[in-house]
């Protein structure tokens, strides 16, 4: 789980990670670190098959999931 060569920008985070037998991932302590994510903390998972998955730390999942509750059922319009 290290880092690509180079440092990334402020704010900004990549590296490979292997999935485990049990399709776990872990969550690279630089990530975590970047977020404030700590051990107990529920993320949310975004899956897409065309973009890929995104993992949301704790505070950005509260906001993600609040905004689809706050659509869901009401037309969409050209912003959404």
């Amino acid at each position: 789980m290290e880092p690509p060569e180079g440092t990334p920008p402020p704010g900004k985070f990549a590296a490979t990670v292997t999935l485990g037998e049990k399709g776990q991932i872990v969550i690279p302590k630089g990530a975590r670190d970047l977020f404030g994510i700590k051990p107990g903390d529920m993320v949310l998972l975004l899956a897409d098959s065309e973009r890929g998955i995104a993992i949301m730390p704790p505070d950005l999942s509260a906001q993600v999931i609040t905004h689809t509750l706050d659509t869901v059922g009401k037309p969409r319009t050209e912003e959404s």
